[in-house]
C-alpha cells in the first residue's frame, strides 16, 4: 500500500470507484484498490508519485469541484511496517533524512484495531529524533497509521494529506 483513504461508512464500493477514475487520468490504470475489514478505510497501490498525486487532486478540485465526493482524505503511505514498535521506529528513522536538523516536528499516531499504547510509540521513535518538537505548527508530521498488523508510516508535511473538506472549504475563502 502507498495511500490510504478515508470514507464515509458503507460507501468504500463507490468511493473505490471514484478513487480507479481519479488514479486512471493520471495515469494509473491498474492500482490495486483494497477495502479494510474496518469500516470506512480503504489502501491502494499505485505506480504514481503519490504526494504528486495529492497535489494533482487539489487542482482537480479547483476545476471540477463535484468531481470528487467520498474520498474524505487521502494519505501517501512511504513505508510499511509490521505493527511493533521495533519495526515502526526503524522504519521512521530510515525517513528522518528529509528533515532539516533544525525543523521541527510532530508525531501522529492514528490507531484502528491494535492495543499498542500511542504514547509508547510516540516514545520509542522520539528517543532517537534530536530535533524539537512542535504540536501547534510543526514543520513535518511523523505520521503512523495502524490497520491492525500492518503500519502505513510517512513523514511529510501538513499539505501533503488531502482532505476533502478542507479543499472545498479553502474555495469558498
Amino acid at each position: 500500500m502507498n495511500l490510504i483513504i478515508t470514507c464515509a461508512r458503507h460507501l468504500e464500493p463507490e468511493t473505490r470507484d471514484e478513487l480507479k477514475k481519479i488514479l486512471a487520468v493520471f495515469g494509473d490504470d491498474n492500482p490495486e484498490i483494497t477495502e479494510t475489514d474496518m469500516s470506512g478505510i480503504l489502501t491502494a497501490r499505485t505506480k504514481l508519485d503519490t504526494f504528486e498525486v495529492i497535489k494533482q487532486i487539489r487542482k482537480k478540485i479547483i476545476e471540477e469541484p463535484w468531481s470528487i465526493r467520498y474520498c474524505l482524505r487521502i494519505i501517501p503511505i512511504q513505508k510499511v511496517a509490521n505493527t511493533n514498535l521495533e519495526d515502526i521506529s526503524n522504519q521512521v528513522h530510515s525517513l528522518m533524512e528529509r528533515v532539516n536538523e533544525k525543523e521541527t516536528y510532530r508525531i501522529t499516531v492514528e490507531k484502528r484495531n491494535s492495543n499498542l499504547p500511542s504514547m509508547k510509540i510516540i516514545s520509542k521513535i522520539a528517543e532517537n529524533i534530536q530535533n524539537k518538537v512542535s504540536l501547534e505548527k510543526p514543520d513535518w508530521i511523523v505520521l503512523v497509521e495502524i490497520l491492525g498488523n500492518t503500519s502505513g508510516i510517512s513523514v511529510l508535511t501538513k499539505d501533503d494529506i488531502f482532505s476533502l473538506e478542507t479543499s472545498k472549504r479553502k474555495l469558498l475563502e
